[in-house]
Order: structure tokens, then sequence, then C-alpha cells
């Protein structure tokens, strides 16, 4: 296996990959030197994870039940912790790989420098760091097909919310759901990661104009199986669509309650619905709540 690749961009952000592992990452200081420390324990941190999941995968893509996970790597540990506690719909490990992998990278810098503010960006699951007194605009895109800042959340240090993950049937994993959009802010990114799953699952109907094919034949190594997964949405009844968004909607508050996440933007063609973050001096705010 080869080893990660790194390379500074233009902007001064960082980019590393190694194999499906796909890393954008900013890092801010008082001075160049912490982030260049940073950023070098981002890199260094990177070597080996691959290789640990990959020692761990017939476990981690097994489906959590009654047992908590057996795992032993810290990327994997963090993946069968924030899966755990929606054991009781269908989850993998493998749910939350690309939010704890983020986590993991964001941790060791973060232990290796002074910062005022960092992501690490995991193909769109994002783990974040904010020093006190430091703040992001976050924009969400609701509808890759046609993309556009649909909402818009400013998250600041005393929110406890370090993670940001995206699920839905046209992005880059399988989903279960028809949801164009499900984008979950939680305390980091594992656990945003993980959440965005049983939400994604719940924001489903039965239509004519719904495709789905066994998760095996859109993909030979998905740990849905044979699974059907959503292969494509043509378009559906206003009502339905409502009644859809509401039972997703409905799980994202019982995980809310939970303390399991922060706030949630749901959105399908076109209508969407807010899960507002419980913290008074927090705003998740959409342009077309339906």
């Amino acid at each position: 296996m080869n080893a990660p690749v790194a390379a500074l961009l233009a902007d001064g952000r960082l980019h590393l990959q190694h194999g499906p592992i796909d890393l954008v990452i900013a890092a801010e200081a008082k001075d160049r030197s912490s982030v260049l420390h940073a950023y070098r324990a981002a890199a260094e941190r990177l070597n080996g994870v691959l290789i640990a999941l990959v020692a761990e995968l017939p476990v981690l893509r097994e489906r959590v039940g009654d047992a908590h996970p057996l795992v032993h790597g810290p990327v994997a540990r963090r993946m069968a912790a924030a899966v755990w506690p929606h054991r009781d719909v269908f989850i993998t490990p493998m749910a939350a790989v690309a939010g704890s992998v983020a986590d993991e990278i964001l941790a060791a810098m973060t232990a290796a420098a002074p910062l005022t503010r960092a992501y690490v960006n995991n193909g769109g699951d994002i783990a974040l760091y904010l020093a006190p007194g430091s703040s992001y605009h976050v924009g969400v895109v609701g509808d890759l097909a046609a993309p556009a800042i649909d909402a818009t959340i400013a998250l600041e240090a005393d929110h406890a919310c370090g993670g940001i993950a995206t699920s839905g049937w046209r992005g880059r994993s399988l989903c279960l759901g028809i949801a164009d959009t499900v984008t979950v802010f939680a305390a980091n990114g594992a656990m945003a990661d993980a959440a965005t799953k049983p939400i994604a699952m719940a924001i489903d109907i039965e239509h004519r104009a719904i495709r789905r094919a066994p998760a095996r034949s859109v993909r030979d190594d998905s740990d849905l199986g044979d699974r059907p997964v959503v292969i494509d949405v043509g378009t559906l009844p206003v009502a339905l669509i409502a009644t859809a968004l509401g039972r997703g909607a409905a799980v994202a508050r019982r995980l809310q309650t939970r303390s399991l996440i922060h706030s949630a933007y749901l959105q399908l063609q076109g209508q969407c619905r807010i899960i507002p973050p419980l913290c008074a001096n927090a705003a998740l705010q959409g342009r077309a709540v339906a």
C-alpha cells in the first residue's frame, strides 16, 4: 500500500490523500509555525490509519447488535462508539468512518500546536476545532444536482459543536432513504457521521418514481449487503415529500433530546426541515423552509 500523499494548496490549506481517504485541512494560529506544526502532525498521523482500518474491516462491516463491537485501533474505536447509540436500526461502524478519521487527524493537530481554528474535511464529513472566542460560518448545500447555499449556521466555541456530516442518496455513500440531503451538526465528526444514517433512513416512502437496487449490485464491497439502496428518485407528490421529511425530522428531534446531535437540516425535492439548535445563541437558518 502506497504512503499518504501530502500537498500544500495555493490558499494555504493542506491536502492529504491515502487510498479512499481524501482530506482537505485548514488551520489558523497566531503564528505560521504553529500551523505548519499542526499540518506536519496531521500528515504523520494519517500514516498507518488506512492499514489499521483494513485490518479490522470484517468487524467494522458487521451490523451492530447487542454486543459492543470488539475493535482495537483508535479510529475503529471512535467508529464503534459513534454508532453504538443507533443500534436499534441497521448500522455498522463503517457508517462513521469518514467522521472518525477526520476527528483523529484533528486531535493530532490540536495536540501538536496551539490553534485558534481548524477543520479537517474528509469528503464532506468535517471535524472542526474552535478556540474560545472563535467561530465558523457554515453553509449547507441541500441538493448536489443544483448546488446552492440553502442554509447557514454560525458556530461558536461555546456551542460544543465539533462535527458536520452529510448523507443522502445523491452523495458518495449508498443510502437506504430518499433524502437529497441530511446534514447533521454534532459534538464531533464521528457522531455527526453516524447520526446522518438513521435520519436519512427514516426519510422514505414507497412510490413508483423511486428506484432501488441491492447494495452489492451497486458497489460490491458495500457493508449494506443485499439491502435495497436508492439509485434514483423521480418527481414525487408534494404531500409524500412532506410525509417523508416529517419522519426524518421526528428521528432527528429524538436524537437531539438524547444529546446525540446539535442540529440538522433535511431536504428533499425543494422542501426542507430544520431542527434548530437548543442553545439560544445559535441559529440554523434556511432560505426556503416548507
